[in-house]
């Protein structure tokens, strides 16, 4: 999208280049596709983020040659989780399966950069600092591709068969095409988290207590992000105030002491990230020349931290869909499977992240959603794990 490449033309150009973009990218680009990733952040930015990978999202790096790499780059493996439910304390060892053998909990600075690099290594033109301002459409109204402004400020364009918005949960690309929520979230719990140095843990740390929950997720640099979580309510009352982050030491007290003591002698953080909460959503995932992916199409409740997974999940059932397109299959019977499966895995994962975030829970109540939570995280790695059977996949949508 240079001035000498101005109204190129591409076979997709993706909106977005952080998880779900990027990965998106990268799979059409390995797939033979001419694609284009733009992103109006600089590589290797930071952003709001839970962390943690889950089986599914282990997996799916494994398969794409890019686990060694996040490896190399100093990410600690977690080998345990352990979940404190009130006073009750259950360590889980995670056992090896479908090519896994531990949990890995990467910085975005880490795991975004290590994506863009992947997809630009399979061919694909990828640009920061590009800042997309509209669609192309004919007069049918079909996406035929973008407009967008570089940081010099000069106005640029590209076309392409397909579009595909992978830019976050208030994605421009879904408002501009209208899509639809078609579920919507009725919980919004809010979270605010902090690094501390350590590198001691090798596992993943969940508290549960009434109206609080808490974690510890080990991260690059010898450093674990230790996160709170509760209502919008209290977040606003403990949070949004001139000293967040005695209200964030008191949230952490209540939800899980112990882990409040384990830090007490050690150099405070600099720095809180605090997110007030937002409604998950569902919308509809495509149209006439488009597509979304990631947050953009279907955002949870981040209390699960399985967004990371679900980015790099989707990302897979789309590539798979606009190639088959590509290659000459009805594009609209190719989105709407990829739609229908993404659905299908994503509902149940939906419904118990949605009751968790809620705080309406008492410990029992929590237990079993856990329970549940667990069991709809197997049955999506297994759906992962085959993804090159076709039967597996077929049966799957």
């Amino acid at each position: 999208m240079r001035s000498t490449a101005r109204n190129q033309r591409y076979d997709a150009i993706v909106v977005g280049a952080r998880v779900a973009g990027a990965a998106t990218g990268m799979l059409l680009a390995r797939a033979g596709l001419k694609v284009l990733i733009l992103d109006r952040a600089p590589i290797g930015s930071d952003t709001v983020s839970t962390h943690a990978l889950m089986r599914g999202g282990v997996l799916q790096l494994h398969r794409w040659g890019l686990l060694d790499e996040l490896v190399a780059a100093g990410t600690p493996p977690v080998r345990r989780t352990i979940f404190t439910i009130g006073d009750e304390r259950t360590p889980i060892t995670i056992k090896p399966s479908y090519g896994v053998e531990a949990l890995y909990a990467p910085r975005r600075t880490v795991l975004d950069p290590l994506l863009s690099r992947a997809a630009a290594a399979a061919g694909a033109d990828v640009r920061h600092g590009v800042t997309v301002t509209g669609l192309v459409r004919d007069e049918a109204g079909r996406v035929h591709g973008v407009r967008a402004t570089d940081e010099s400020g000069r106005q640029l364009s590209a076309r392409a068969r397909i579009t595909i918005g992978a830019d976050g949960r208030a994605s421009n690309v879904a408002r501009w095409v209208g899509a639809p929520a078609i579920r919507r979230g009725a919980s919004a719990g809010a979270a605010a988290y902090a690094y501390w140095p350590s590198s001691e843990w090798e596992g993943y740390e969940w508290f549960y207590r009434p109206g609080v929950s808490a974690g510890a997720i080990p991260t690059n640099d010898g450093q674990t992000c230790v996160f709170v979580g509760t209502t919008r309510e209290r977040f606003r009352r403990q949070l949004v105030t001139d000293d967040p982050f005695s209200g964030y030491l008191d949230l952490l007290g209540d939800a899980a002491p112990e882990l409040l003591e384990r830090f007490a002698h050690g150099p405070a953080p600099t720095h809180l990230v605090r997110f007030p909460g937002a409604a998950g959503h569902v919308r509809r995932t495509w149209g006439a020349g488009w597509a979304l992916v990631g947050d953009a199409g279907y955002f949870k409740d981040p209390i699960s931290a399985h967004g990371i997974t679900d980015a790099l999940r989707d990302a897979d059932l789309l590539a798979r869909a606009v190639t088959r397109a590509a290659a000459g299959a009805d594009e609209a019977t190719s989105l709407a499977e990829y739609a229908a499966t993404r659905d299908r895995l994503s509902g149940e994962l939906f419904t118990i992240s949605d009751a968790i975030g809620s705080y309406a829970w008492d410990l029992d109540q929590v237990r079993t959603l856990l329970l549940q939570l667990s069991s709809a995280m197997a049955a999506e790695v297994e759906v992962l794990a085959g993804l090159d059977d076709a039967t597996t996949l077929a049966a799957a949508s």
